[in-house]
């Protein structure tokens, strides 16, 4: 009883810690009180070629057709719009571009003036301002993260339902965005033309753009259900659901909040904004690989009435749960008081032609190599995946460590007052998107940042405790490739996490030394920190098909090299405080042109189309051995099967 208490005290804190957000951002649902009308497909686009680019706002492009303002091409949504043409200067555009889309909206949602109607983008990369018809309805900083607006008043100007959505969407970095970056204008006109500048960046992965995630219109009742935020726990067989709804547009309401187990059967109830559902005999949420029914999912059901004299509301909303906890102590994770072992890979958001568009049989691939592969986690290198990924993980039970946008901090501008503002919503907005997914056990602040820098200190100190007061039931970390001894951030997180590279970017060619120098790395960091450690980025490039022995770099052979010499030392520490291992990278994705790139990142065990390379089956075997290590399987998940 004393832990149901604490949880419900967290969530009443929970309102109380003075958030930088106002209302919630619930996926948007059908119920019998909402409709959800999905935009993907072909807008009309139109780059902003002018110098200045800034032509369309001039011009108000928005005002009227985008046709009507010059030439425009067909674009898909989402995608990203670089590798659509054949056109190189779009393919490395930098600057605004304008999405339009035509629609008509149903007749019922403008004549029913007692439902709400709202224009949602799952992202859009980097800054975003959306019209409809012509008014403006909202804008937003931030390339991998959801933003709404009401727009019922706007559409109901035109009683014919016509509805004209206008986006337009700038991929610039700036050294106070996050991730960071700056424009460089080449002012030599002897080597360069009149209103040259390239767009730097400090990370390696393309500056992908455009409208990346689903574009749609929902409705809700007048008062509905705002946010849901549920905190698990367990008893012996009895699993604990705390929670707390949040509603809008009535002053009082009635709430009914059941629980159904997967067959549909209500297995607690409770009335009430906030309460503690019991459940009896509970199946609790187990990772891939650790239990014979991995990713059990219970249904929440919120149920709300609220009269304002005139009009009765009735709003109906389902959020998925998975009762689970999560613990850390100096040398073991902990789910649901069992030791976790990270066995898993870093991904990226990307695939020919869509870029980071979201794509459905991509994603349905990618997890059936994950089970394949026998990983039972993955970190959202670099920045926070489609809500559509984390779903598919709750079903499945693939554990995530979800990772912020904060790739990339090199420069010292960049950690000032404005940029530490911008890091404080983002992780208030990652939070709020994803404080409900049983699969997210971690948080992840930054990627590789010049930790060592006297201002990062007090940076990371920040975004980490306000991450925690955001959410104090899940660690926290960092990803750190800074020497033990200089980094600012690891005394302030729960995890520490390191990237290295030996006999790649350190020592190149001399596979001897990862031994030693891992070993090295390793004892330094426990010795000094007592933190639990996960090698959250190893490995080394490899071209397909390319073959020497004995093994030299880009290799096939030497990539599988690289791996077998990392594994020898992680199994020396696995029983001591090593808690994980997550390969760089997945498959091969692209990035910036430079002289150190081949069309790309070629460190992936797949293939940007998926095809496993020779270091495919040595992860395949390992994983499969350590699940059989450190899970409880019963025979017929011996080998791996499809989802």
């Amino acid at each position: 009883r004393g832990l149901e208490v604490l949880r419900a005290l967290w969530l009443f804190a929970l309102l109380d810690a003075g958030l930088l957000l106002d209302g919630g951002m619930l996926y948007p649902r059908e119920s019998s009180s909402r409709e959800v009308k999905e935009l993907s497909g072909l807008w009309v686009f139109r780059a902003d070629r002018s110098p200045s680019r800034k032509q369309g706002f001039d011009e108000a492009w928005y005002k009227q057709r985008l046709e009507e303002t010059g030439p425009v091409i067909d674009m898909p949504v989402p995608a990203s719009y670089n590798d659509i043409t054949q056109d190189p200067a779009i393919r490395d555009f930098i600057g605004w571009v304008w999405y339009e889309r035509e629609l008509v909206v149903p007749t019922h949602w403008i004549r029913d003036d007692t439902i709400r109607v709202v224009l949602r983008v799952g992202s859009a990369h980097y800054n975003s301002i959306v019209w409809v018809n012509g008014v403006s309805v909202t804008q937003h900083e931030g390339g991998h993260l959801p933003f709404e607006a009401e727009v019922s008043d706007v559409i109901r100007k035109d009683p014919t339902g016509s509805c004209r959505i206008t986006t337009a969407v700038n991929n610039t970095l700036t050294l106070e965005t996050l991730p960071p970056g700056n424009i460089q204008y080449m002012n030599d006109r002897t080597r360069y033309p009149d209103g040259f500048f390239v767009q730097s960046i400090y990370f390696d992965f393309f500056n992908y753009a455009g409208i990346h995630r689903p574009v749609l219109l929902y409705t809700t009742p007048k008062a509905y259900v705002d946010d849901i935020t549920v905190v698990t726990n367990f008893s012996d067989n009895t699993g604990l659901v705390s929670y707390i709804v949040s509603v809008k547009g009535a002053v009082t309401a009635a709430l009914k909040v059941t629980l159904m187990d997967k067959q549909g059967h209500c297995v607690a109830s409770s009335n009430g904004p906030f309460g503690v559902l019991k459940v009896q005999d509970v199946k609790l949420w187990w990772p891939y690989l650790t239990h014979e029914n991995p990713g059990y999912l219970y249904s929440m059901e919120v149920r709300l009435s609220a009269a304002d004299g005139r009009t009765t509301y009735e709003d109906v909303y389902t959020l998925p749960v998975g009762i689970r906890t999560v613990n850390v102590t100096s040398t073991q994770f902990l789910i649901n008081n069992k030791p976790f072992y990270f066995h898993g890979v870093n991904k990226h958001e990307d695939s020919d032609i869509r870029g980071k568009g979201l794509d459905w049989p991509l994603i349905v691939k990618d997890f059936n190599l994950l089970k394949w592969l026998g990983a039972n986690s993955f970190r959202t290198s670099h920045y926070p995946y489609a809500e559509e990924i984390l779903q598919m993980c709750d079903r499945h039970g693939i554990v995530v460590i979800d990772e912020s946008p904060a790739v990339g901090i090199k420069d010292i501008r960049s950690f000032g007052n404005a940029s530490l503002s911008h890091h404080l919503i983002v992780m208030e907005e990652l939070v709020r998107r994803d404080k409900n997914h049983a699969s997210v056990v971690m948080w992840s602040v930054a990627n590789e940042p010049a930790s060592e820098m006297p201002p990062a200190d007090y940076y990371f100190k920040t975004v980490i405790k306000h991450t925690k007061d955001l959410d104090p039931t899940r660690p926290v970390t960092f990803i750190s490739s800074s020497n033990f001894a200089r980094d600012k951030g690891v005394p302030y997180v729960d995890v520490i996490c390191i990237n290295n590279y030996f006999s790649w970017y350190h020592d190149p060619g001399h596979l001897e030394v990862i031994l030693i120098q891992l070993n090295t790395e390793y004892e330094n960091w426990h010795g000094k920190y007592k933190k639990p450690i996960i090698q959250s980025e190893y490995g080394a490039d490899a071209v397909p098909g390319v073959h020497v022995d004995p093994p030299v770099m880009f290799t096939e052979e030497y990539q599988k090299i690289v791996l077998q010499n990392y594994h020898k030392v992680f199994d020396q520490k696995r029983a001591q405080y090593l808690i994980g291992e997550l390969i760089w990278n997945f498959a091969d994705f692209m990035t910036t042109q430079g002289v150190t790139r081949v069309v790309g990142n070629k460190k992936g065990i797949f293939t940007r189309q998926r095809q496993p390379k020779a270091a495919a089956f040595v992860l395949k075997e390992r994983y499969w051995r350590l699940a059989n290590e450190t899970g409880r399987l019963p025979l017929w998940t011996k080998y791996p099967c499809s989802l």
